[in-house]
């Protein structure tokens, strides 16, 4: 009975790909022609293809994944209706539970930061690593240990910083906290900045 429903899934996906990519196309806001261009693939190929008249293989599917530019697996095993919504896994770190909100190695990076009630007198362990980071506190109050300084954010409030200084967040009181960051190279700046400047050792 297993074999069988796991048969009638791969099915139901397979007869799912030709719409699926009928609607990526449609999004891109590509012809079959442009597309048939980009890929090599004949358009009677890609119309049978997305009528689902066309059994899809990898000798199809993967030069289409590189021109919409998205990975395989996202391209077969996505719903049907193309939810734009992320479905992120969340994981924890030092009792903090992030979100990660964008998948993008290399480049910016967006992640919600849920941090739950507790004490507010927790000893910072400042840390610091490569890239520039951005917060936007959503709800509560934010203790920010950058380098000397030590912030609180309230909602809507929004900080930048160097990740090469040393930083720690924490609860700025015995309340739940909510707040978003983003993690990259470079960006554009918002409103409380510091900086990392190495000393002088001379």
């Amino acid at each position: 009975m297993n074999g069988e429903r796991t048969g009638d899934d791969f099915e139901a996906v397979l007869a799912a790909v030709g719409p699926r990519l009928r609607e990526v196309r449609r999004r891109h806001g590509a012809t079959l022609t442009a597309v048939s261009e980009t890929t090599g693939i004949p358009v009677s190929t890609l119309s049978r293809l997305e009528s689902g008249h066309r059994k899809p293989g990898l000798e199809l599917l993967l030069p289409l994944a590189k021109a919409y530019r998205m990975p395989l697996d996202e391209l077969v095993g996505a719903p049907a209706a193309l939810d734009p919504r992320v479905h992120p896994k969340p994981f924890t770190r030092n009792g903090m539970t992030v979100v990660p909100l964008s998948r993008n190695p290399g480049g910016l990076q967006a992640f919600k930061h849920i941090l739950p009630a507790g004490p507010a007198d927790r000893e910072p362990d400042p840390r610091s690593h490569e890239g520039y980071h951005w917060l936007y506190v959503l709800s509560g109050r934010l203790r920010v240990v950058l380098g000397a300084q030590d912030l609180v954010l309230t909602s809507g409030e929004v900080a930048e910083f160097d990740t090469h200084l040393p930083h720690w967040f924490g609860n700025a009181d015995a309340r739940p906290v909510e707040f978003l960051s983003i993690l990259g190279p470079q960006g554009e700046r918002f409103h409380i900045k510091a900086r990392y400047r190495p000393t002088d050792s001379r």
